[in-house]
């Protein structure tokens, strides 16, 4: 089950956990008007002082943002032992559905989303999920899994007493789970490109291990159904690192490719986000920043595109 786990990162992994742990997936779905983003954070907090389970909303649209933290207790958790499926109360989150009965006076989401068509990660031994081989290092401070790089929607929500249509629409589903957020990291996703078969996802981290800590890159770009991946562990360096409050730039370069990467961040809100397995802490995170990115086969322009509806945090 080891082994399968590390392949199935969306499987449930926190299942002989006893104290500060976190685990939380993210699902990222758009309207297909590009409208409206709303995102799902079901999670579980395991400690001693707040034990609970909870899904987090994050609704983006015409630029006003809402969010609300929904909090269920421990024993409202339930999952399944050998494929992707996590319910807590009567909500269902698995990888072809999501179905939601959240009420509250601040805010209510109601009803059911089918997901198909995905596309995932290619796969080997040295690379059984994103994080290539440090999905094999069982203390790592914070994990993380893509479960889908981009899935097609099926389905309407009742937001707020409004009806929105998703059908049509697009998705993006990860997942982190561990004891804490690194304390610094810069986080992008879209797959609102003019190409619609494009999708994108960066990671920039300081990794605390062992005692020490190191910068940890991983980014995923798919265009015409071909895999580039930059990251740490295949050697890629980065020439050009510019980070501020709403904006970054960055350079990466593996190989014959070479990869700009722009994002500007717009609106933002807070979203809670765990400290030794607490969610005490809150980070930055906006649904409709845009991400440009350019790149280049030796000095050859192959690909430029500019992202729309991105999820963005730059928190360093």
């Amino acid at each position: 089950m080891y082994f399968k786990k590390i392949n199935h990162p969306e499987y449930f992994q926190g299942n002989k956990k006893k104290n500060h742990y976190f685990e939380g997936w993210y699902y990222k779905l758009v309207t297909p008007n590009q409208k409206v983003s709303i995102a799902f954070i079901p999670g579980i907090s395991i400690n001693k002082k707040d034990p609970h389970t909870f899904i987090q909303v994050f609704i983006s649209k015409d630029e006003h943002l809402k969010t609300h933290y929904f909090k269920f207790k421990s024993d409202e958790f339930t999952y399944s032992y050998d494929q992707f499926q996590t319910q807590i109360a009567l909500n269902l989150f698995t990888l072809n559905e999501v179905n939601v009965n959240l009420e509250h006076e601040a805010m209510s989401v109601n009803g059911t989303i089918y997901l198909d068509n995905h596309i995932g990660l290619n796969k080997t031994i040295f690379q059984p999920n994103i994080m290539g081989p440090f999905a094999y290092i069982p203390f790592m401070e914070c994990n993380h899994g893509v479960i889908s790089m981009l899935s097609s929607l099926k389905g309407k929500l009742n937001i707020n007493g409004e009806i929105y249509d998703f059908n049509g629409g697009k998705a993006y589903i990860e997942k982190d789970w561990g004891k804490s957020f690194p304390k610094a990291y810069i986080w992008l996703q879209s797959n609102h490109f003019k190409n619609p078969e494009t999708s994108f996802m960066f990671s920039y981290a300081t990794i605390p291990f062992m005692g020490l800590s190191f910068k940890g890159l991983i980014v995923n770009l798919i265009y015409n159904l071909k895999e580039y991946r930059f990251a740490t562990y295949n050697n890629t360096r980065i020439l050009q690192k510019e980070t501020h409050k709403d904006h970054i730039n960055f350079i990466l370069k593996k190989g014959r490719y070479k990869l700009h990467v722009y994002a500007k961040k717009e609106n933002d809100v807070e979203l809670k986000s765990p400290v030794l397995g607490l969610m005490n802490q809150t980070i930055k995170e906006g649904l409709s920043g845009i991400i440009k990115l350019k790149l280049y086969d030796k000095n050859t322009l192959i690909f430029e595109d500019e992202g729309k509806n991105s999820g963005i945090e730059i928190m360093m």
